[in-house]
C-alpha cells in the first residue's frame, strides 16, 4: 500500500517449507485518471518509486514466488472501468494497463473500482458492458499467462452484465473488499470457489482470533484466497501464522531482509 514497503512481503515465509507465506501482493495503488477526453493511467510519487524501484521492491518477492500486480484505484476524477462508452475506449486504457505490466515485469492487474466519482467532469455514468470491455481487452492484450483480478465494489462489480463476456476466461479471482468480514462476492461465471476470497482483514486492526476464524472458515469452505491488508514493516508473523496454519498448514516465520 502507499505508506508500506511492497518489499515487506519478502519477509515472511513459511516455517517448513520456505516457501512464500504470501502468493499475491499488490501495489497500492495505480490510478485510473481523465484528461476531460479520455481515461488514463496515473501513478503517484509512491507508486512510482515502487515500479522504479523494482530490483529491490518488487524482483525479490517474485524470485520467491510470489505474484506481484498493480491495483487500479479511481481518483475522483470520474474516469473508471464502468463507464467507457465504446470498446474501443476501453481497450485503449486496457493498452495503457498491459504497457504497464510488460514495462516493469509484473504478474498482472487487480480492479478496484472505488473513488471513481462517476458523472463528475462530464463524464457517462457505469454501464453493464464496460468492465467486460476493458476486462476482456486486457484479456486480449496480456495472453494467458498474467493475473486479471477483481475487488468485488463499486459498479464494476454491482452494475456488471457479467454475461455479457467470458468471466471464466478472463478473470482469475475475485475477492471481498471490507474488512473484518466474511461474505464471498457473487461473480456469475467465477463459480469455483478456489478463485474466489470470503475472507478480508486488515493486519494492523483485526485480532489474531478473528484472523485465524476466517483462516479456518476459508479452509473449510473450499475458498482459494484470503484477502490480508496494511502489511506494515513490524513484524506480524504470529498473526499471519495463524492464517497460514489453517489454510496452508504450515506456521509463518518472520525474517526481515
Amino acid at each position: 500500500m502507499n505508506s508500506n514497503d511492497l518489499a515487506n512481503v519478502a519477509d515472511y515465509a513459511l516455517a517448513d517449507s520456505g516457501a512464500p507465506a504470501v502468493d499475491l501482493a499488490m501495489i497500492f495503488a495505480a490510478n485510473i485518471n481523465y484528461d476531460g477526453e479520455k481515461a488514463y493511467l496515473h501513478f503517484n510519487e509512491r507508486v512510482t518509486e515502487t515500479l522504479q524501484d523494482a530490483d529491490n521492491q518488487i524482483r525479490p518477492l517474485q524470485a520467491q514466488g510470489t505474484k506481484v500486480l498493480l491495483s487500479v484505484l479511481g481518483n475522483h476524477q470520474g474516469a473508471g472501468f464502468a463507464n467507457f462508452s465504446t470498446y474501443a475506449e476501453a481497450d485503449a486504457f486496457a493498452a495503457q494497463l498491459a504497457d504497464a505490466v510488460t514495462t516493469y515485469g509484473l504478474d498482472g492487474i487487480d480492479f478496484d473500482d472505488e473513488w471513481s466519482q462517476y458523472g463528475a467532469n462530464g463524464t457517462p455514468q457505469p454501464h453493464a458492458q464496460s468492465f467486460g470491455w476493458v476486462a476482456s481487452a486486457l484479456r486480449d492484450r496480456l495472453g494467458p499467462d498474467k493475473l486479471i483480478t477483481l475487488y468485488a465494489i463499486g459498479p464494476s462489480y454491482t452494475a456488471t452484465d457479467f454475461g455479457s463476456f467470458d468471466v471464466g476466461a478472463t478473470l482469475d479471482y475475485a475477492w471481498n473488499p471490507y474488512y473484518p468480514t466474511y461474505d464471498a462476492p457473487t461473480v456469475p461465471g467465477l463459480d469455483d470457489r478456489s478463485r474466489i476470497g470470503a475472507a478480508a482483514i486488515d493486519l494492523s486492526n483485526t485480532s489474531a482470533a478473528t484472523a485465524t476464524d476466517f483462516a479456518q472458515r476459508t479452509a473449510a469452505d473450499g475458498y482459494g484466497v484470503y484477502v490480508a491488508y496494511n502489511l506494515t514493516a513490524t513484524d506480524q508473523s504470529s498473526l499471519i501464522s495463524g492464517i497460514t496454519e489453517a489454510i496452508k498448514g504450515e506456521a509463518t516465520v518472520y525474517s526481515p531482509q
